[in-house]
């Protein structure tokens, strides 16, 4: 597909049903090193179904969710309804569609890798308010834990599309130090679990792009796979899907 805005649209329901919020402690992060206030505003730039937007919406922020792909806008508009400080906004990284110096704060969550940098970098020093913060955020599986070195031998054998994007992200210092400027971002990293059955951890799957749809011949192998390695891992009919959560944030400095 070659949109990258058009990847998720046949895996929505998996998408909200399944895949991770991140740790409330990334919100108390945040909050102290960027100095925010209550009544300031986030832009979740590549919002999706709005994981990462519950966190800033539970601290009481308001929130504009910038997302480029209706089926993906409409879930959040769906799940969110309900939030009077939520502001569901059609637009992408490089065109968010927001007012000039309107947020504190543009946050993106598992979806960096999808942008210009160069475009999406200028147009978040325009809508940023002067001494706003960019945070990049990553839920990286921990490879430290035998379960998740086995899915990942999963993945590279049964999703021919996996190695690509894996090639695409950005999520290391060295990567993203061009897009902060001269200055580094500030790191950190906190640690977070998700507890899956196996209805859960095939939808989690299913929940990615690169994960092999119904008609591709890998897919009921790797469900036979996924399966067996489910089996040999759980307790008590579930497992523990370890994350680290990377976070990168700082200013957008003038490279000139």
């Amino acid at each position: 597909m070659s949109d990258p805005t058009q990847r998720f649209t046949d895996r929505v329901a998996d998408y909200v049903r399944y895949r991770p919020g991140y740790p409330p402690t990334l919100l108390d992060y945040l909050q102290q090193l960027c100095g925010l206030s209550p009544t300031d505003r986030i832009a979740d730039v590549g919002s999706g179904t709005g994981q990462l937007t519950r966190l800033f919406l539970a601290g009481g922020y308001w929130v504009y969710g910038v997302e480029p792909n209706p089926a993906m806008r409409q879930a959040a508009e769906s799940q969110l309804a309900a939030c009077r400080r939520f502001y569901s906004q059609p637009g992408r990284a490089e065109a968010t569609g927001l007012p000039d110096a309107s947020v504190a704060l543009v946050v993106a969550g598992q979806a960096f890798h999808w942008f210009d940098p160069d475009l999406s970098r200028a147009e978040f020093q325009r809508i940023l308010s002067p001494g706003g913060c960019v945070a990049l955020v990553w839920n990286n599986r921990d490879q430290t834990h035998p379960f998740q070195r086995a899915y990942e031998s999963l993945l590279l054998q049964y999703a021919p599309a996996y190695s690509a994007v894996r090639h695409r992200r950005q999520d290391t210092l060295a990567q993203m130090q061009p897009f902060y400027g001269p200055s580094a971002p500030h790191t950190h990293t906190l640690d977070y679990c998700q507890s899956l059955d196996w209805a859960g951890l095939w939808g989690r799957l299913m929940s990615c792009s690169y994960a092999p749809r119904p008609e591709h011949p890998n897919h009921l192998p790797l469900k036979k796979a996924l399966k067996d390695l489910f089996r040999g891992h759980q307790e008590q009919e579930s497992i523990n899907f370890i994350y680290q959560t990377r976070v990168y944030c700082g200013l957008l400095l003038s490279t000139r």
